[in-house]
C-alpha cells in the first residue's frame, strides 16, 4: 500500500536550537491536534467511507500526516539530542527528561502523553469528515502559535511548509463534503439503509 521514501518532505537542519520552541512543537507531536492524532484518524475514518474518493483522499493525507509526525519528530530530536541538563531543565523540560531522557516521544508540551481518545471514527461520513475539517483548522492554529514564538528560519521554514499542507488539507476534505452533499442531498439516512453513489453498486456501510 505504501512506499517509504527515505527523506523528509521538507529538509530539517536545526543547528542553532532552541529547546522553548522543541517543547511548543510536543503540541504536533504527541498532543490532541498532533500530526500523529491526524494520521490515527484518517486512516482508521477511511474504512467506512461509502465512496472509493473518499477513501482515498483520506488514505493520502493519512499517509502525509505522518510524514508530518516524521518532521515534527526530527526537528525535536536536532534540538535536543545535543542539549546539555541545564538547558532541558531551563526550558521546563526536566520532567520529561527524568521519564525518556533525549528520546523523542509522543506527549504535549505538558507532559500529557498521547492517547487514543484524542481521534474519533464514527461511521457516519459527515460527522467523521466535519470533525477533520475541523482537525485541519486547529493544527493550522497551532503550527501559527508555535511559529509566534520562534523568529528562527531553521524552525520558521519547515513550519510554514506544514501550515500550508494543512490549508491544503482543509480544501480537499471541503471536496470531500461536497462528494457527500451531491449523494446524499438530504444529509441524512436509515439505520441499515443502503448507500448509493454514482457508477457503483450498493454499499452497506453497516457491514
Amino acid at each position: 500500500m505504501w512506499i517509504y521514501q527515505k527523506k523528509l518532505e521538507f529538509p530539517i537542519n536545526i543547528t542553532t536550537p532552541d529547546l522553548n520552541v522543541a517543547k511548543a512543537l510536543m503540541a504536533q507531536y504527541g498532543g490532541p491536534d498532533s500530526e500523529l492524532s491526524a494520521g490515527m484518524r484518517y486512516l482508521t475514518q477511511r474504512f467506512s467511507m461509502p465512496d472509493d474518493r473518499l477513501r482515498a483522499t483520506l488514505n493520502d493525507i493519512g499517509t502525509e500526516e505522518i510524514a508530518h509526525w516524521e518532521m515534527i519528530g526530527t526537528m525535536i530530536h536536532q534540538t535536543v539530542c545535543g542539549a546539555s541538563l541545564a538547558e532541558i531543565e531551563a526550558a521546563g523540560l526536566a520532567g520529561y527528561y527524568t521519564m525518556h531522557g533525549r528520546a523523542v516521544y509522543p506527549a504535549d508540551p505538558n507532559g500529557v502523553p498521547f492517547t487514543a481518545s484524542y481521534i474519533q471514527a464514527t461511521g457516519d461520513p459527515f460527522a467523521d469528515i466535519f470533525e477533520d475539517l475541523a482537525a485541519e483548522q486547529k493544527a493550522r492554529a497551532t503550527y501559527e502559535h508555535i511559529m509566534d514564538q520562534t523568529e528562527n528560519e531553521q524552525y520558521l521554514a519547515p513550519l510554514r511548509f506544514l501550515r500550508e499542507r494543512e490549508i491544503v488539507h482543509f480544501q480537499r476534505f471541503s471536496e470531500c463534503m461536497n462528494i457527500l452533499k451531491e449523494l446524499y442531498p438530504d444529509g441524512m439516512r436509515r439505520p441499515g439503509a443502503m448507500m448509493r453513489f454514482p457508477g457503483a453498486a450498493p454499499v452497506d456501510i453497516d457491514r
